[in-house]
């Protein structure tokens, strides 16, 4: 029997209580904190009113500090002014894995989640092999990056040199340590080959300040902050996932899309270096009207300004990214529309 996490248990939250709460940073995921984020709800323009006939919708986030639940209250504050008949009030939630189940199970319309959790929920494997599969939800479209950081010091300059080290992978269970272990395979490493650790982003940080590991994994939005601390007083690595990995990676788990974190994100690493990213997205509900979504679509593109405006990752909102890296089907109405402006063929 699938395990669901009830909305009613969960706090709701108005529209205004979202957008006093978005002043705070952190990540979006309790196993993937976006960093770098500048949130300025107080200047964010309140959303007029929808109409009475507007379509009601949940949208499940994160928790309260992280930046689904920002983002996704940015989302919902700019699109619930214009006049696309929606009303969507943004929920607190335990992220990816509650959303899928959220929405799976009929109690929220709208949330955020990693793309690699859908497809592990999809496909009933990885998160969800013991659960089983879970689709009845649908893609409306990629967000933002969250990147796949492997950090290390001294002489460990490869992540062919991680074999036979102290490897930080992230909390137990987590979807950090799974794209730990798929990074690892494509460079011909098991978890076997190493001495695995599972500690969050801080305490692997400590960790590696104290030399009780040699390196750990990290899947966040660059620069993330225990990173940025790290390196302001110890100099670390940040290392390479090359083209052919990154190629053999993504055929094995398309999900993942190749991503340059820039030169001066963090100190001590000036040049830019290519890894991987996984990616926040927006999934909906398949139960909505093919009109709605493409309305919803159709308005979140077409208003990437203002949300950027209000929340630094609407940056990164653009039509290409939207749609690369995504293996669970997109809803008609998000299809539609994406056909439409030439992103889908």
């Amino acid at each position: 029997m699938k395990k669901k996490f009830s909305a009613v248990t969960a706090l709701t939250l108005t529209l205004a209580m979202v957008l006093t709460a978005c002043s705070g940073g952190g990540g979006g995921e309790t196993t993937a904190a976006a960093g770098g984020n500048t949130e300025a709800a107080g200047e964010t323009t309140q959303a007029a009113a929808p109409s009475g006939d507007a379509v009601k919708m949940t949208m499940g986030t994160g928790g309260t500090t992280g930046t689904y639940y920002a983002f996704g209250g940015v989302i919902a504050n700019v699109l619930n002014a214009k006049d696309i008949g929606v009303n969507i009030n943004v929920q607190s939630t335990g992220a990816s894995k509650a959303n899928i189940y959220l929405v799976n199970d009929g109690e929220a319309d709208l949330a955020i989640v990693q793309n690699d959790v859908m497809d592990y929920a999809y496909n009933g494997t990885d998160l969800f092999a013991e659960e089983g599969a879970a689709t009845e939800f649908a893609t409306v479209a990629g967000l933002y990056a969250e990147v796949c950081q492997v950090v290390s010091t001294g002489d460990i300059k490869s992540i062919a040199d991680l074999k036979g080290k102290r490897v930080s992978v992230g909390d137990a269970g987590s979807g950090v340590e799974f794209n730990a272990r798929q990074i690892l395979e494509a460079y011909g490493i098991s978890f076997d080959d190493i001495e695995v650790n599972n500690l969050g982003f801080g305490d692997s940080s400590d960790a590696l300040k104290d030399g009780k590991i040699d390196a750990f994994f990290c899947t966040a939005g660059a620069p993330t902050t225990a990173i940025v601390e790290l390196a302001t007083t110890n100099s670390i690595n940040l290392l390479e996932i090359d083209d052919e990995h990154a190629a053999a990676l993504a055929e094995a788990h398309p999900f993942y899309t190749t991503y340059p974190i820039p030169g001066g994100s963090y100190k001590g690493v000036d040049e830019d270096v290519q890894t991987v990213a996984i990616k926040a997205t927006l999934i909906c509900s398949p139960k909505l009207s093919e009109e709605t979504v493409y309305n919803l679509t159709k308005a979140l593109f077409d208003n990437q300004s203002e949300i950027a405006a209000a929340h630094a990752k609407g940056e990164e909102l653009s039509l290409e990214y939207a749609v690369s890296g995504i293996s669970v089907p997109f809803h008609p109405g998000a299809e539609k529309y994406f056909k439409e402006v030439g992103a889908i063929k």
